[in-house]
């Protein structure tokens, strides 16, 4: 900070003499000079002053950023009037006095006007040189000369220099706005060399002193304008800011922030951290500004700042800086600035409130503990934010003969009894374990992070050993005695209310034990025999050893009697426990996390199996296979699916998304739809007319084939349904999709829906899902015609209970 402060003071001082010196030698040539020159030199300051009001940020944010003016815009038209040196020393003038009265800090002004001034003599030198030779570019070259060089230190001083506080850094320049700035230099100050030679249009020119006032005037009037325009796009910027601001902090009022018992008292800890973060980018977007902290004391030079109640003890003050060059605070900074602080204190107020309100609801009073809700709330929690692998238990705890303690001594001793266990219990477990009061004399713990049974009753029994210790309460002594169920889980709980209910039971077991002479004077452990749920462990290791198996449906072609295509539809049979349907084992999948490794699987196993069926028989040109919305998306499946299609390009890859999965889909699921299906993916919506269809699902999601659902084909005497599927055919020869009927189950539906119009079906009429050796065997039978006489397999009701389309 010391050298940042050093290096600072260095760049001032090297611009500030020569600044200091340019204006002096200028005054003194004005002085003995003509008269004539000093109505020229006062307009000539009043146009670069108002050239310097209009300073630009060049970086997307206005903070901390180099910025740029053009007063070199009044060379052109100084110079024809008054000598060079005269010019560079109004320009420099012109500049101080801005920078003067916006800032109040003559130093800083010395160093704008050096810094102008020191570049004004760099453009006065290219004039020098190129005048006679490159007359037409002279002036816009001396402009960008001056530019160049004022961005060039600006740049090295905001880099060298360091700023306090939170938004303290330089941002990368924008290449649009430095075009703009170079566009803007080259135009006007062609347009001030114009004027100044030949006069403006359609007013008579004049000659020496009186034609440069007049353009000076007239180039003041353009800044002026110019002025206005920034103005009005910083009034928008600190509108959209104070509006993004406010929308982000009313946002976070609605969500309480708990606070614990035994918060630490340091007041820093104490602060709002979220509310604080929103409120330091809602600032500087609204303000525009170099830094903005968070301090105990009020603002100093060249600052401003708001009350704001971020923490409980301390007043703070947010306080904002701004780059010593920059624009200086206005009037409506200020009220910016108090609104927004203002906001954040109501909504840390509110936040507080709330989050006292929920802190209550969730807490015992007695012993301060979470209660019952909470420890619902806790339990979910934590058995969905765990590994698949990882382990908790479920203590359920019990005080015995607490009644009989009540009723001797009072409930004011049972009371203390009862927070001095509680106190125990939180004392003994580990940071991350769960302690909760559930009833009267009924506390359970969540052991957490576990990696075996062993582990677990080794914690259950030190928390009992602890908890069992003697206590002396007015002179009384009581050694507490507690029946403690404990239920281990292994692996994410499918239902997590099991777990506490064989808990309950474990205890209550102790409970009778005791009731019918078992041990009464000692504590006690008695372990379920819960264990997950086996088909949970089962469905796991089918997917992690890649066990599982396919059945595949011909999809097939009405108009030429064919099959051009198959539906994958997963299946499992475990030794023990026999098939498990598909409908359990994908919603076991996705409750274990587990149901994009089982996508992958089911479609690289299914167009492996497609590729051995095209050998057979070449009309065999798709495979589909099911999958939900959002597993399409990139980070999912979606890369894999597009990758594998691509080592299959003899093969459309298909994928069925259910109607429920896309009745909320992001812009992020369609634009991946689109892209899937410009990379040679098709995008099929599955069991149209299963629920409560809307025409709205047909463009809900870019598709290319819609597939309807049994129950729309189940009475097609009625013509209702005909009327229905005709329809929606239409639909589809207008939005260029393709249209399959589910549920064929006979010649008859066949025949019907031939006449109609539909031409591709899928069903039982065409065969049961047959495994892969089934379906390669009548393909080498039978080719690819859809209807055989002697069909492979059995259709029996065993067999159409697992047929139907896994989701």
């Amino acid at each position: 900070m010391r050298t940042s402060a050093r290096a600072r003071r260095i760049g001032f001082v090297l611009f500030a003499v020569p600044g200091l010196a340019l204006i002096a030698a200028s005054v003194v040539i004005l002085i003995v000079g003509p008269a004539h020159r000093w109505p020229v030199a006062i307009v000539g300051v009043l146009c670069v002053a108002a050239f310097e009001l209009g300073r630009v940020p060049l970086a997307h944010s206005p903070q901390r950023t180099p910025a740029a003016s053009l007063p070199i815009v009044a060379l052109p038209a100084l110079t024809p009037a008054v000598p060079a040196d005269v010019a560079v020393g109004i320009i420099a003038l012109g500049v101080l006095l801005v920078i003067f009265t916006r800032t109040g800090r003559i130093g800083v002004a010395f160093y704008g006007a050096g810094l102008a001034g020191a570049s004004a003599v760099v453009s006065v030198l290219i004039i020098t040189a190129w005048d006679s030779t490159l007359p037409l570019i002279v002036a816009p070259s001396a402009c960008l000369g001056f530019l160049v060089i004022v961005l060039t230190v600006e740049s090295i001083r905001l880099r060298v220099t360091k700023a306090r506080g939170t938004v303290a850094r330089v941002l990368a320049l924008s290449p649009v706005r430095i075009a703009g700035m170079a566009a803007a230099c080259v135009v006007l100050s062609s347009v001030a060399s114009s004027w100044s030679d030949f006069g403006l249009p359609f007013i008579e020119s004049n000659s020496g002193p009186l034609n440069a006032i007049v353009v000076l005037l007239a180039l003041t009037l353009i800044a002026l304008a110019g002025k206005l325009v920034l103005h009005n796009i910083a009034m928008r910027r600190r509108l959209t800011g104070l509006i993004t601001g406010a929308s982000s902090l009313t946002a976070l009022s609605r969500y309480a922030r708990p606070g614990a018992k035994g918060e630490a008292d340091d007041a820093e800890a104490d602060i709002d951290t979220e509310v604080a973060d929103i409120l330091h980018t809602a600032i500087a977007e609204a303000i525009g500004l170099e830094s903005v902290s968070l301090l105990s004391r009020p603002a100093g030079r060249g600052e401003i700042d708001a009350p704001v109640a971020l923490g409980r003890r301390v007043k703070r003050f947010v306080v904002v800086a701004r780059d010593p060059m920059d624009v200086g605070f206005t009037a409506e900074d200020r009220t910016a600035l108090t609104a927004l602080a203002q906001a954040a204190t109501v909504v840390v107020t509110a936040r507080r409130n709330l989050g006292g309100l929920t802190l209550r609801a969730d807490t015992d009073p007695l012993t301060g503990l979470p209660n019952y809700g909470a420890f619902q709330k806790s339990l979910a929690a934590l058995n969905e934010s765990r590994d698949y692998s990882e382990a908790l238990a479920v203590l359920f705890i019990d005080l015995d003969d607490f009644k009989r303690l009540n009723d001797r001594f009072g409930h004011g001793i049972g009371d203390r009894v009862l927070g001095e266990l509680g106190r125990r219990l939180r004392g003994v477990v580990r940071p991350d374990d769960v302690v909760a009061r559930v009833g009267g004399d009924e506390f359970v713990i969540i052991l957490t992070h576990l990696s075996s049974l062993a582990e677990a009753k080794s914690i259950a029994e030190r928390i009992m050993a602890v908890s069992g210790e003697p206590l002396t309460m007015n002179g009384l002594t009581f050694s507490p005695i507690l029946s403690i169920g404990l239920a281990y889980s292994a692996h994410r709980e499918s239902d997590i209310q099991q777990l506490v209910q064989d808990a309950d039971r474990s205890m209550l077991a102790i409970k009778k034990s005791r009731r019918r002479g078992g041990p009464a004077k000692e504590s006690t452990i008695n372990i379920s025999g819960h264990r997950s749920s086996q088909v949970n462990d089962i469905v796991a290791r089918a997917i992690d050893e890649d066990r599982l198996e396919l059945a595949f449906q011909p999809i097939v072609s009405l108009m030429s009697g064919h099959i051009w295509g198959f539906e994958a539809l997963v299946r499992y049979t475990d030794p023990e426990l026999g098939p498990i349907s598909p409908g359990s084992l994908v919603e076991k999948a996705k409750g274990l996390g587990r149901i994009d490794k089982l996508t992958r699987q089911v479609a690289e196993k299914a167009m492996a199996a497609a590729a051995e069926f095209r050998l057979i028989d070449d009309r065999i040109m798709c495979m589909a296979i099911n999958v939900e919305a959002n597993q399409i998306l990139p980070y999912r499946a979606g890369s894999f699916l597009a990758e594998l299609a691509e080592r299959y390009p003899a093969i459309s890859l298909c994928l069925e998304l259910n109607e429920r999965s896309v009745v909320r889909v992001s812009s992020a699921v369609r634009e991946q739809a689109e892209h899937l299906r410009d990379v040679g993916l098709m995008i099929a919506l599955d069991d149209y007319g299963s629920e409560d269809s809307s025409v709205d699902a047909l463009v809900r999601v870019p598709m290319d084939i819609l597939k309807i659902d049994r129950s729309l084909v189940d009475d097609l005497a009625d013509i209702r349904q005909r009327e229905v599927l005709t329809a929606l055919q239409g639909f589809g020869d207008s939005l260029e999709y393709s249209m399959i009927v589910e549920g064929v189950e006979n010649e008859l539906m066949a025949s019907r829906l031939h006449e109609i119009g539909i031409r591709n079906a899928q069903g039982f009429h065409y065969g049961v899902p047959q495994g892969f050796e089934a379906t390669i065997a009548r393909l080498e039978q039978f080719g690819a015609t859809a209807v055989v006489q002697a069909k492979t397999g059995t259709t029996g009701v065993g067999q159409r209970a697992l047929a139907s389309p896994v989701v």
